[in-house]
């Protein structure tokens, strides 16, 4: 990746507003740069957060697993099979990370095989009822589902952290006002990457190490 020639206080500047949520129009007002420039510039920080971000094996212990949809238009159907919406599944550990990947549908032969690539065998999963998890019933691991048409949840036997997730990540989405679907692989993991790095000033410390690393 190509070395910026934005000065370091304005790179330093556009890290801090992207750290903020800030969108690429108003940091360009802010830190007196073209609005091209910022756009630019934020997207060559969701590339490095991908590339970093891809590096994550397999793990041990508690899952939730779940597929949501992004985008399309409000009217018509919503949910599963929404017309115009980007489907995404992803794979939260408790008290860990969360993992997410556009999928072309929610099938137990697309679901399955990210499953296995992220989670050790015996290790606890959590879905929803959905028909494409029964797999996970005669699978290597322990599978536990909620109904989420009688109960939210059970004790443990819940999916509330991936759900909380979406929540999040939609709700970051939406300041945007539309994303291109060519580019909303790099939005969902900037998003994957704040929910697994929560506190500003190390996102902001670790993504100059990464411009440093991928643009210095």
């Amino acid at each position: 990746m190509r070395k910026s020639r934005l000065s370091q206080k304005k790179q330093l500047r556009l890290i801090e507003h992207f750290v903020a949520g800030t969108t690429a129009r108003c940091a360009a007002d802010l830190v007196g740069v073209n609005v091209k420039t910022a756009a630019f510039y934020f997207h060559r920080l969701r590339e490095i957060i991908a590339e970093e971000e891809a590096g994550e094996g397999m793990d041990f212990g508690e899952f939730e697993v779940d597929e949501s949809y992004f985008g399309g238009k409000r009217k018509g159907k919503r949910g599963r099979g929404a017309a115009g919406k980007v489907p995404v599944f992803g794979i939260l550990k408790r008290g860990g990370k969360v993992y997410t990947q556009v999928i072309p549908d929610a099938k137990s032969k697309t679901l399955l095989p990210i499953i296995r690539g992220k989670v050790q065998p015996d290790s606890i999963v959590y879905s929803d009822a959905l028909y494409s998890y029964n797999v996970l019933d005669v699978s290597e691991f322990k599978h536990f589902r909620i109904n989420h048409s009688r109960l939210f949840a059970d004790k443990q036997n819940h999916i509330n952290g991936i759900e909380n997730f979406w929540n999040q990540a939609k709700r970051h989405m939406r300041k945007f006002n539309g994303i291109p679907t060519k580019n909303f692989p790099l939005f969902l993991k900037e998003c994957e990457w704040r929910f697994n790095n929560t506190n500003p000033q190390r996102q902001f410390k670790q993504l100059k190490q990464w411009v440093k690393k991928h643009m210095g």
